[in-house]
């Protein structure tokens, strides 16, 4: 049983395994670093620790961002939308976010969707 505010877990709305989605963004300029996923334990060690701790559906365990790499997350501040369903995550990224050595996992050339050059 997780020790996540009583309040805030009746308020979270998760998926069918219990998880609710993370957007990680740099504190400092609001780029998007990742994306990752956080179980009631993983949200209650990451608001009491400042430490970004997610669940890795993978592995399926908690994981501590930069615990191995030391590409840590300090945890600035978190914000929940207004379905309850997503988190807002601001940190400060020291090193890669992605597990590629990338700035973030949005730096690919892939792109499904090019912006209009009428918006540019």
């Amino acid at each position: 049983m997780s020790a996540l505010d009583p309040d805030l877990a009746r308020r979270l709305k998760r998926n069918a395994d219990g998880l609710v989605c993370a957007v990680v963004v740099e504190h400092t300029t609001s780029a998007v670093l990742m994306v990752a996923w956080m179980d009631d334990e993983a949200l209650h060690r990451t608001l009491t620790t400042r430490r970004a701790t997610y669940f890795s559906r993978s592995k399926g365990r908690l994981w501590v961002k930069g615990e191995t790499s030391g590409h840590t997350q300090y945890v600035r501040e978190v914000r929940l939308d207004c379905d309850a369903d997503t988190l807002l995550v601001r940190v400060e990224q020291t090193g890669p976010a992605c597990h590629t050595g990338t700035t973030t996992c949005f730096d690919t050339d892939e792109r499904l969707l090019l912006a209009d050059p009428a918006d540019v």
